[in-house]
């Protein structure tokens, strides 16, 4: 007798835990740019001595775990977090790299601050404004790229996968992609609502039709250190 598919109230019918993949997916430690509330996107930045620490914490609160795969975005900053991570969980298993997994890129405001953006790039602030979704970065993505790019990454994970649990290091935009992947897209205005803090850990169901949030933003591992900051390339905030 062939069971039928688990409906929650709603009538959504969840992802078959058979075929879908789990995913934790880690932002990076705080960089030393986070610091200076530099915008860094695909500028490969390292890990500052907080964001050091923030990885060994998040470490030890993984330790032992067991993951199917461990994948990370190929900038310094989130194979350091994923390499100190790794090394702990049952089995060491190596971190496999995947330059799909980048933060969005931010062209030609790479490296610079707020008030340098709001000197030399004032149209692109207000068109970001009434638009956040599909205002590209002077020379670079907008979030309805990055979500087009990275949501190719997590389907072919998750094609790869099926059926298995996969932590993934990434950046705020690509968090904010699994979330988006999960809920079946996020509703406008959202996005800026989605706080994600260094080494906080998003998890989500991702099936091949439908996906769920699991957990979101989960950073208790850092609640004895100094505060994680959630400033990023997304949302234009500073520290």
């Amino acid at each position: 007798m062939t069971q039928k598919p688990k409906r929650v109230p709603t009538g959504f019918i969840a992802p078959d835990r058979a075929t879908a993949t789990e995913f934790w997916v880690v932002r990076h430690g705080e960089s030393t740019w986070n610091v200076d509330g530099r915008y860094q996107g695909q500028t490969d930045v390292p890990l500052s001595p907080v964001g050091m620490l923030q990885a060994a914490t998040l470490a030890e609160r993984l330790t032992g775990q067991h993951f199917a795969a461990v994948y990370s975005s190929d900038l310094l900053r989130a194979a350091q977090t994923a390499r100190t991570v790794a090394e702990r969980l049952a089995g060491a298993p190596p971190v496999q790299l995947d330059p799909g997994l980048r933060e969005i890129d931010v062209g030609q405001l790479s490296g610079l601050v707020m008030a340098d953006i709001k000197q030399h790039f004032p149209d692109y602030l207000t068109s970001l404004q009434n638009d956040p979704w599909a205002t590209r970065r002077p020379g670079g993505e907008s979030m309805e790229d990055l979500f087009a790019r990275c949501g190719q990454v997590f389907h072919a994970l998750r094609a790869r996968h099926a059926g298995q649990r996969v932590l993934v290091f990434t950046h705020g935009g690509v968090v904010r992609v699994a979330v988006g992947l999960a809920l079946g897209g996020v509703p406008e205005g959202a996005w800026a609502r989605l706080s994600v803090m260094n080494t906080s850990i998003t998890r989500v169901l991702i099936g091949e039709q439908s996906g769920m949030l699991l957990g979101f933003n989960d950073d208790a591992h850092l609640e004895n250190l100094l505060e994680a900051t959630e400033a990023d390339d997304v949302l234009g905030q500073s520290p």
